[in-house]
């Protein structure tokens, strides 16, 4: 039996016990959880790797998250909180949804089963060699995810899988295996729990090490942020200020020049036009660090 479908001895009395002594057995699971994502890192990192590497190499390729149940939506929250916080374009994320995008909200537990409409689930949205396929199953086993999986790998993607149980074929269909080892939950084979918390933290460490590698991110500031609304235009605004060395009021100016894009603001505050700040970093790959270093030579 897989381990994310035992029932586990620690947790035959759960239900008598006190709600203070539950609520403690099932956060000592969680950091177990986070235990194991600890033991997966450097299988992670490479994937990242991989991942912005293929990205860089290609402009339109995207971020496609894969899965069912627990695991899907785990990863489409991923994959749109990319937007505001790292300014990723909308047109480079795309999803596989076991039982489609209402399986977010409403269960579609059936629809994990079809492998055929994964197949042709990433053949609508047209899965090549530009992209990268993250696909996630707690059991490793998920029909729906495993179709996904190799779809894409067909098509040429760099292929991510995510699985919480040593010797999962979909570790096997994918180019690049995460295992998550989470061993049983504390209600057996509710894996929404320990193994979505080991998955959540994995997505999350994944993602951002790639946006990071993408330039997106300029000591420790979300340098691409969407500014819109007040609490984002008020975060762009002190990134201006800290990346820039400049007040609030030359700050705010540079972010009205840029259109509230923070990069090119950093260097409008640095003195450069709009057209040379944008030519800048476009020269670099958008990459701030290397734009200002660039910007600094100029003027020595």
């Amino acid at each position: 039996m897989r381990k994310t479908e035992e029932f586990a001895e620690a947790f035959r009395d759960l239900e008598t016990r006190s709600d203070e002594d539950i609520a403690a057995a099932i956060l000592d699971a969680q950091s177990a959880g986070l235990a194991a994502v600890r033991q997966s890192v450097s299988n992670l990192t490479a994937a990242a790797r991989a991942a912005a590497t293929r990205l860089r190499e290609n402009p339109v390729g995207r971020l496609v998250y894969g899965g069912a149940g627990t695991s899907a939506r785990l990863a489409v929250q991923d994959g749109v909180e990319l937007v505001p916080t790292f300014g990723w374009p909308h047109t480079r994320l795309a999803y596989l949804i076991a039982g489609g995008p209402g399986a977010l909200t409403q269960t579609a537990e059936g629809a994990e089963d079809d492998s055929d409409q994964a197949r042709r689930d990433a053949t609508a949205i047209d899965v090549g060699a530009a992209d990268v396929c993250v696909t996630l199953s707690a059991s490793g086993v998920t029909p729906y995810a495993l179709a996904a999986c190799a779809a894409a790998r067909e098509a040429g993607a760099v292929t991510i899988g995510i699985a919480n149980n040593a010797g999962a074929p979909l570790l096997a269909a994918a180019e690049h295996p995460i295992l998550l080892e989470t061993g049983p939950e504390p209600i057996g084979g509710s894996t929404r729990m320990t193994a979505g918390t080991a998955q959540k933290v994995t997505l999350n460490l994944f993602s951002t090490l790639v946006m990071i590698r993408m330039g997106r991110v300029y000591r420790g500031m979300m340098v691409d942020v969407i500014a819109s609304n007040d609490k984002l235009r008020d975060r762009a605004a002190r990134i201006v200020m800290e990346a820039a060395g400049v007040e609030e009021n030359a700050a705010r100016q540079a972010l009205a020049a840029s259109d509230n894009a923070v990069k090119p603001a950093v260097l409008i505050a640095r003195g450069l036009t709009l057209a040379d700040a944008l030519a800048l970093l476009d020269a670099h790959g958008g990459d701030l660090r290397h734009a200002l270093a660039a910007a600094a030579a100029d003027t020595a």
